[in-house]
């Protein structure tokens, strides 16, 4: 049986020792936001997805979701746990006080999204969409829309979603059909089919709010003509009370790998009655809101679920016990040594490990750089933190949902064929973490995103707001032998990095297919880079507080760091070579042959 405790001691320390959480409080609007109220706040979190959502993840995954007679219920548990969840004051964190949110900073809040990821991924989903809902409406919907909807997604009793695939057209939105007719009371007509929907439909609120990307009757062709609608399930009075049906019908659940236990649905739209989010045609750019906060909660997933899967492979391996250790038994008293002697169970075992905490100090640092984009009184630096999330929301989606699913096949691989059965929990973390990669926006789709949009915005000015500090924490340190351990092998990926973003700038110019050939790799290449600038970084702060480490924290992050350095970074190597070789071998290929 999978057990779960919230990692709250590394996640302290990367939010506290590494990103100086304490200057939270002097961002406007964040006064009270001490390490006095966060840390509380972070033990109630951990309790609750402990003791209330982890009970419910195997048990949920196996009864899954059902539709009965037109109506989506959860599984056993859900409702009552989204109660507890509501009461709690959970959905209404991260949101504007003037909706009646908390205001908390966003940092704070992706720690609280990571325990709910990694204790029960399914029934995070529902308010994970209704956040999103949240986001796209508050920043585009008109006073009167906000007024009546904000309130009521913000304290949990409506849910929300969002309706952009249909079952024709995926990430190429500009092919959907989906119509909307203008109505004389200003309201409009909706009509069409959208498939995956995440948390569609469900029995957790009386109302759920649907953001649906639809076309007007003089709409141009493709993207550019696209418009965003908010359409209740339920129609609502003056007053905000749900009333009669709008229209709106789950008309099948998805059968999925995973997350069996998040509603995913065919929702069909019958002349529902919706109004308009933003311009006419502007469509995309009111979603994106929704679409880029979402994109650095997928990331968070797919950390979640790696931590998840690596508390539970060390826990066999300390207890599993195979065969005797190489060099002599390390339990002689035992009839066989625990797994974790192993050489390469051990490397499992790190590489997990390297990749969870680099992925939680990557998260947490983009999500600080929300938190100053969002709030500081300086424009300059709220553009420039604007400048550094937009650079490293891609590699957060695609980087930390592909190193998820690689540590949770890690974790699995410890158990053997114990891990490929149902009873520990291990391949429940495999099947949920896979969709990570896939939706909002494929992690191919990420790539082309890194090298197409974010690398020359702004005439490539965007890239600075990362390579500047990289290099001036690489130079100010290279000639200290101390730490030439870490530094040299950074400042060698970083030169990688920098050489590979030349020739992506170069090549894309004149053949941008050669470029995209190589987008995946560049953007794995530039993730590993980040996590060995904030694993360097890490082990200077560890290394001077080795004299008060009673627990062997620090020294655990010393040796991690090393790990790290010495058997994952070099990935960087090959993954220059692969670059530079050019796209021929793939372009050149002929279509007939495959």
């Amino acid at each position: 049986m999978a057990s779960y405790s919230a990692p709250l001691r590394d996640m302290r320390y990367v939010l506290f020792d590494l990103l100086d959480g304490e200057s939270l409080a002097r961002l406007p609007g964040c006064e009270d936001f001490t390490r006095d109220l966060i840390d509380p706040v972070l033990d109630e979190a951990a309790k609750l997805c402990e003791q209330v959502l982890h009970p419910l993840n195997r048990s949920g995954d196996e009864e899954g979701c059902r539709l009965e007679n037109g109506v989506v219920r959860t599984p056993q548990g859900f409702p009552e746990a989204y109660r507890l969840f509501r009461e709690g004051g959970w959905t209404s964190i991260g949101c504007d006080p003037a909706y009646g949110g908390q205001g908390w900073p966003k940092s704070v809040a992706t720690l609280v999204e990571e325990m709910i990821c990694s204790s029960n991924l399914s029934f995070g989903m529902y308010p994970g969409l209704s956040h999103g809902a949240y986001v796209s409406l508050h920043a585009h919907g008109s006073a009167e829309l906000k007024d009546l909807y904000l309130p009521r997604l913000v304290d949990g009793t409506w849910a929300g979603t969002m309706c952009l695939t249909e079952p024709h057209c995926g990430t190429d939105l500009g092919l959907l059909r989906t119509k909307a007719v203008p109505q004389e009371d200003g309201s409009y007509k909706i009509t069409g089919t959208k498939i995956f929907i995440s948390a569609g439909d469900h029995d957790l609120t009386d109302n759920i709010i649907h953001l649906v990307l639809a076309r007007l009757p003089d709409a141009p062709k493709g993207v550019k003509g696209i418009s965003l609608f908010l359409v209740p399930k339920r129609l609502v009075d003056a007053e905000g009370n749900p009333g009669p049906a709008n229209g709106v019908s789950c008309g099948a659940l998805e059968h999925k790998m995973g997350i069996k236990a998040s509603a995913t649905c065919v929702l069909n739209f019958d002349e529902s009655t919706g109004w308009l989010i933003g311009e006419p045609h502007k469509g995309m750019r009111a979603m994106f809101a929704m679409m880029n906060t979402e994109r650095l909660s997928v990331g968070v997933q797919g950390l979640g679920l790696a931590e998840a899967a690596y508390q539970g492979s060390v826990a066999y391996a300390r207890e599993r016990i195979q065969g005797r250790a190489l060099s002599a038994p390390a339990h002689p008293e035992l009839a066989a040594d625990p797994i974790i002697v192993h050489p390469d169970v051990r490397r499992m075992l790190l590489t997990q490990r390297a990749y969870i905490e680099g992925s939680r100090a990557l998260a947490l640092w983009v999500a600080r750089a929300v938190d100053d984009e969002e709030r500081a009184a300086d424009p300059a630096e709220r553009a420039a933190a604007g400048e550094f999330v937009a650079l490293l929301t891609p590699v957060v989606k695609a980087l930390l949902t592909d190193l998820g699913f690689e540590s949770t096949n890690l974790g699995l691989q410890v158990f053997g064929g114990h891990g490929y059965i149902r009873e520990h929990g291990m391949e429940q973390y495999v099947r949920d973490c896979r969709i990570a990669q896939i939706y909002e926006g494929t992690n191919g789709v990420q790539a082309l995103d890194l090298i197409g949009r974010k690398l020359p915005a702004q005439a490539g000015r965007n890239l600075r707001r990362f390579f500047h500090p990289v290099s001036d924490f690489i130079n100010a340190r290279i000639e200290d032998e101390s730490q030439a351990a870490l530094i040299q092998p950074l400042a060698k990926a970083f030169v990688r990095l920098q050489q590979a973003t030349a020739h992506i700038a170069r090549v894309g110019l004149a053949k941008p297919d050669e470029a995209a050939a190589a987008a995946t790799e560049y953007l794995r290449l530039f993730g590993l880079v980040a996590l060995g600038y904030l694993w360097a970084r890490m082990a200077e702060i560890s290394r001077g507080k080795l004299d008060d480490d009673p627990d062997g924290f620090h020294r655990a992050k010393l040796a991690t760091a090393r790990f790290y350095m010495d058997r994952l970074l070099p990935q960087t190597g090959a993954l220059f070579s692969i670059i530079m070789a050019g796209g021929e071998s793939i372009l050149g290929f002929e279509e007939a042959a495959f």
